[in-house]
């Protein structure tokens, strides 16, 4: 009598389903994402019979900021709560409004004081 053994070979799965992100990690998915871009939208509405009570509008970007700035978006760069260069800027332009209203008002001085009549002696 011979003794043989019968070994379990692992077979492949065949029910496995192939993804775009197969063997890819985590940064080259969010590179992906972030190059692309991904627009995420939905619509929430809370309703008692056919009254309306609450409805929200969801909208949600996802992109790189070059990604951004190509489609035009850049409302960050001067947004005075994001950059410290807006932040300068609406320094600036509050003391240069400062100065108009005082040479204005220097401006109405003068000639109220060419409008009034030279008195006689």
């Amino acid at each position: 009598m011979t003794n043989s053994t019968l070994t379990a070979r692992p077979q492949a799965n065949r029910n496995t389903i192939s993804t775009a992100t197969q063997g890819s990690s985590l940064v080259d998915v969010l590179e992906r994402v972030l190059d692309k871009g991904i627009v995420i939208a939905g619509d929430i509405s809370v309703s008692v019979g056919s009254t309306e009570l609450l409805s929200i509008r969801i909208r949600l970007l996802i992109s790189s900021v070059d990604k951004a700035r190509e489609m035009g978006i850049n409302w960050w760069e001067n947004d005075p709560y994001l950059s410290s260069r807006a932040q300068e800027l609406m320094d600036a332009n509050r003391q240069l409004q400062d100065r108009l209203t005082g040479l204005e008002a220097e401006l109405k001085a003068l000639r109220a004081a060419e409008a009034a009549p030279v008195p006689t002696t």
